[in-house]
């Protein structure tokens, strides 16, 4: 039987880094998915599209914070970290490949799915000692921008 995962942190106070960290990468997002709404044109399309790059970018990353914690995982890597890990990579790739291909809502739905899934299972892992204690609390917080410049997006998309 594996032992239960140590917490990686035992804080559930969040770093003042990750505060900087994690909703700064949030604010493109939510201030490109508002920009797009205000241009008109190419420039709207042009906006959309490098916003919706830089969610890709986003979520990709966190797919490897997800397997850079495994490495430090008592006893290796668990399944959950790992299905995780592959699963937001996953998304986020398919989504570079739905921007390439054209389909941005398909793009914005593909990521609306990997962030939606982060705000459910970081607190998840962070409880099971899987991920940083304070991610059960920066987590509920600082995902839902992402959420919210992604449904704008996608609401915009729907309606070209």
């Amino acid at each position: 039987m594996r032992p239960r995962p140590v917490p990686q942190d035992a804080s559930p106070r969040i770093p003042w880094l990750s505060l900087i960290f994690g909703f700064g990468p949030m604010l493109p997002i939510v201030g490109g998915a508002a920009l797009a709404w205000a241009a008109a044109g190419e420039t709207r399309g042009l906006v959309a599209t490098l916003t919706l790059a830089w969610a890709c970018a986003i979520l990709t990353f966190l797919a490897g914070v997800r397997r850079g914690l495994s490495f430090r995982t008592v006893g290796g890597p668990t399944a959950a970290q790992m299905l995780t890990m592959m699963g937001l990579f996953g998304l986020g790739v398919a989504a570079v490949a739905a921007l390439v291909l054209g389909r941005p809502a398909l793009a914005t739905a593909l990521l609306l799915a990997g962030y939606g899934a982060l705000v459910i299972l970081d607190p998840v892992a962070a409880r099971e000692g899987e991920a940083p204690r304070h991610f059960a609390r920066l987590r509920p917080l600082q995902i839902p921008l992402a959420l919210a410049g992604l449904g704008a997006l996608l609401a915009l998309a729907l309606a070209a």
